[in-house]
């Protein structure tokens, strides 16, 4: 990726491909994929700003995957490479030790 450093509280995603199957192993084919809320941390911004001034860094780093809003951010393209700048409060939370599972119910 070219070098590219998000301004104040922003974060780049790279998403997470959502997987093609269903736990019963039908194949989901691409134009019934949502587009996965799971992402990789590619870069972050320095921080915000607070009331009085003090910059306030991040709670990701890059490497970390995070969950983020189903329509959150905006999707640009770098090096050809399609991502998605979000400011942090998008972000719900760093998944810890893997990838998040959606419950489904079988048929």
């Amino acid at each position: 990726m070219a070098k590219f450093r998000p301004l104040h509280d922003r974060v780049v995603l790279r998403r997470l491909t959502a997987e093609e199957k269903t736990a019963g192993g039908i194949i989901i084919p691409d134009t019934a994929k949502e587009k996965p809320s799971e992402g990789e941390v590619v870069a972050v911004g320095p921080g915000a700003r607070d009331d009085q001034g003090k910059l306030v860094e991040l709670s990701v780093k890059e490497g970390d995957h995070v969950l983020f809003g189903k329509w959150s951010g905006t999707e640009v393209k770098i090096d050809g490479e399609e991502l998605l700048i979000v400011k942090e409060s998008d972000l719900f939370g760093i998944i810890e030790g893997g990838h998040a599972k959606s419950p489904r119910k079988a048929a």
